[in-house]
């Protein structure tokens, strides 16, 4: 039988109060999105995905999500709607293949497990329909408008619903063809199938299994993943400097980007000060050397290339030994020319190539009083901090 899961992730996340979506919003260093997707891509029941983002985000997704994480099954990525429901209903219009069982996952409910999903799709086989939910723990109060209270509800009964929910994928396609014609918006995809006549086994989720809605839930899911992960995170921080001459007939590079001035920085690359500081800083903090040992100006495979593919080659470098990136801090020092009005745009760019959040870089721009060669105008000097975090296993 043939299991197809849905992930609607198009939300803007207006009630987190971040300027990231919250789909994308780091939870140790991955996006929370990645988390969900990875579970997915290891359960075996799963054939394939449907992934419902944004429409502007499609290109990112599919290029820094799912690539970079090599998730097989996300078999499309679809432009989302203007609600959850129309997200999910944009997915089953692009599940033109047949399939037998269909799972709608919210995709910022990053500890589902490979035994829920097991669980739940097993349920929809044998009761059409089932979702996941615990039981409720607090005392439910039922009030009026003026929020007085009307009466006590028992809550032996009373379930708080979760996600994944599955269906049998007629039952679903006829619940959402239902409720589109009487232009009914449901809070979850239970409902429009409960609405069809069609009842919802309630199968035992887990109180861990969280979705990430406010800032206090990401405060939560830390805690969450740093148990489950049995460890803690050791901070480590690299020291990075760079200099380099002013000339003439070269473009002024820093930071990625091309800075209108008369004059270029002298080097075997593009001579990006700024980013070399950088590399320099997040080798150190790995242990990793120096720029000069892995990207020497003696070999001209680096003469003239960007210094942005040498710092995502740092970047994998961090990666690859176990290290995550948590924040980068600079100060250039140099007369001229202005560099306020670039700071922002720089701080951008190289975020982007280390896959962190530009509130995760800081730019400053000091001049030297004219004094030594950068007062006279000589060049200019590039320091860096780096903080990288490294996750120790206790056991």
């Amino acid at each position: 039988m043939k299991t197809v899961a849905i992930i609607p992730a198009g939300g803007a996340g207006r009630r987190i109060n971040a300027k990231t979506a919250k789909q994308y919003l780091l939870l140790d260093e991955l996006p929370v999105l990645v988390h969900c997707l990875k579970v997915f891509e290891q359960t075996e029941a799963i054939d394939e995905i449907i992934l419902a983002v944004p429409a502007g985000d499609i290109k990112f997704v599919r290029e820094e999500l799912i690539k970079k994480n090599d998730l097989q099954k996300v078999a499309k990525i679809i432009a989302g709607g203007a609600e959850r429901q129309d997200s999910v209903q944009n997915a089953l219009v692009a599940l033109t293949d047949e399939c037998d069982i269909i799972l709608v996952h919210d995709g910022v409910r990053p500890f589902v497990t490979r035994d829920m999903i097991n669980r739940v799709a097993e349920a929809a086989r044998e009761f059409q329909a089932a979702a996941l939910g615990v039981l409720a723990k607090d005392t439910i109060k039922e009030t009026q408008a003026d929020d007085y209270v009307v009466k006590t509800v028992p809550r032996q009964n009373l379930w708080l619903v979760q996600t994944p929910q599955a269906f049998q994928s007629a039952v679903l396609r006829k619940a959402y063809e239902a409720a589109y014609r009487s232009k009914f918006y449901g809070t979850d995809d239970a409902a429009l199938v409960e609405r069809s006549g069609v009842k919802v086994k309630m199968i035992a989720g887990s109180y861990e299994n969280i979705k990430i809605t406010t800032p206090e839930d990401l405060i939560i899911a830390e805690a969450l993943l740093k148990r489950k992960t049995g460890g803690e995170m050791q901070i480590r921080t690299g020291f990075g400097y760079d200099s380099h001459r002013f000339a003439r007939g070269r473009k002024l590079i820093l930071g990625g980007i091309e800075i209108a001035y008369d004059q270029g920085l002298q080097g075997h690359s593009d001579a990006d000060a700024l980013i070399h500081a950088v590399c320099d800083a997040l080798l150190g903090a790995a242990g990793l050397g120096d720029i000069g040992r892995h990207f020497p100006d003696t070999d001209p495979a680096y003469r003239g290339i960007s210094s942005l593919l040498i710092l995502e080659r740092v970047r994998e470098m961090i990666r690859e030994k176990g290290f995550f990136i948590s924040n980068i801090d600079t100060s250039i020092i140099l007369e001229r020319p202005k560099l306020a009005p670039f700071a922002g745009e720089i701080a951008a760019t190289l975020a982007k190539a280390l896959n962190i959040s530009a509130d995760d870089v800081n730019i400053k721009a000091k001049t030297n009083e004219g004094m030594g060669f950068v007062g006279r105008n000589e060049g200019i000097a590039v320091f860096a901090v780096a903080t990288i975090k490294e996750r120790k296993n206790n056991g």
